[in-house]
């Protein structure tokens, strides 16, 4: 593996190196589906805000669309999880019944 400041591991965790500090993101997926439901709340918290002006109800619209769109990509996120930890752990799934 090339020496790009990134280095990874089968469970899920991400480290970015930045000279001598390094940053350890764990269970990659969980924190994808976090990330992705506080960007569904801030674009329809935004866009209904923006419904209260005429002038910014189409920015607003593009905002729910935005925010819609997100909500499609939770079910692929827990989709390519399950998916992936089938391929690693094939007879041993290490996958909860919490919804990520």
């Amino acid at each position: 593996m090339a020496d790009d400041g990134r280095s990874g591991d089968a469970e899920g965790t991400l480290t970015l190196r930045f000279g001598h500090e390094e940053l350890v993101l764990r269970r990659r997926y969980e924190l994808l589906s976090i990330g992705n439901d506080l960007l569904i709340a801030l674009w329809f918290t935004v866009g209904s805000v923006l419904f209260f002006w005429e002038a910014t109800v189409v920015v607003g619209t593009a905002l729910f669309l935005v925010g819609s769109l997100q909500l499609a990509a939770r079910p692929v996120i827990r989709i390519h999880r399950r998916v992936r930890l089938h391929r690693l752990h094939p007879h041993h799934p290490t996958e909860s019944a919490r919804d990520f």
